[in-house]
């Protein structure tokens, strides 16, 4: 990269480093990396403790695939959740997303992504096999498939309900409140909720 022809090496790889981080250009980038520099000792060291103990510590819990630093999250061992309905997301954030709202008192499970064969991921590359394995262990009684409204949010929906209905499944789907084409993570608290609450069967 001709801008960086003139920063030391271990700068240019910092760089390099933060640029390949989603949504960051190369000026956010160099920006991040020269507050790095100028970061005391101390807090330098902090920070990159913290990657690196995330890093580490964090995985996915056995039951719902979401982020934990234990065996099992916190809301799969909650003793007050709803334990009969399972929202399915696409993503750890949309778990986060769902929680602000205070309205959804069930249980979770995260998938880590779509089916998208654009960018060749089929419903092997997700945890859709754990999802089924959950499902046939007899507690479950409805299913509220919470993906993204977008073209391949509601491929892997419809996907999932598919594999569900022959289970005896309720399967519903969040409906009003959600504009197609925008995501969980964006939504207000408010519209969440409304969408929770408005959810269909598949």
């Amino acid at each position: 990269m001709w801008f960086m022809s003139s920063f030391p090496a271990p700068l240019e790889k910092l760089v390099e480093q933060f640029a390949m981080l989603p949504g960051v250009g190369s000026k956010s980038a160099q920006r991040m990396a020269f507050y790095i520099l100028s970061m005391p000792d101390e807090q330098a060291k902090a920070f990159a403790n913290a990657i690196v103990e995330a890093k580490k510590k964090v995985h996915r819990c056995s039951i719902c695939q979401n982020l934990t630093d234990l065996e099992m999250c916190s809301i799969c061992t909650g003793s007050k959740r709803e334990k009969s309905i399972i929202c399915v997301v696409s993503d750890p954030k949309d778990v986060l997303a769902i929680e602000r709202s205070r309205e959804y008192n069930g249980l979770y499970h995260v998938l880590h992504g779509v089916i998208s064969p654009m960018n060749h991921v089929g419903p092997d590359d997700i945890a859709i096999k754990e999802l089924l394995d959950r499902v046939k262990s007899g507690e479950i009684q409805e299913v509220i498939m919470a993906t993204n409204p977008d073209t391949e949010g509601e491929a892997t929906a419809m996907y999932i309900s598919r594999l569900l209905k022959p289970l005896g499944i309720k399967v519903t789907r969040i409906s009003y409140g959600i504009p197609v084409g925008s995501n969980l993570e964006f939504a207000d608290d408010a519209t969440l909720y409304r969408a929770i609450e408005g959810r269909r069967e598949m």
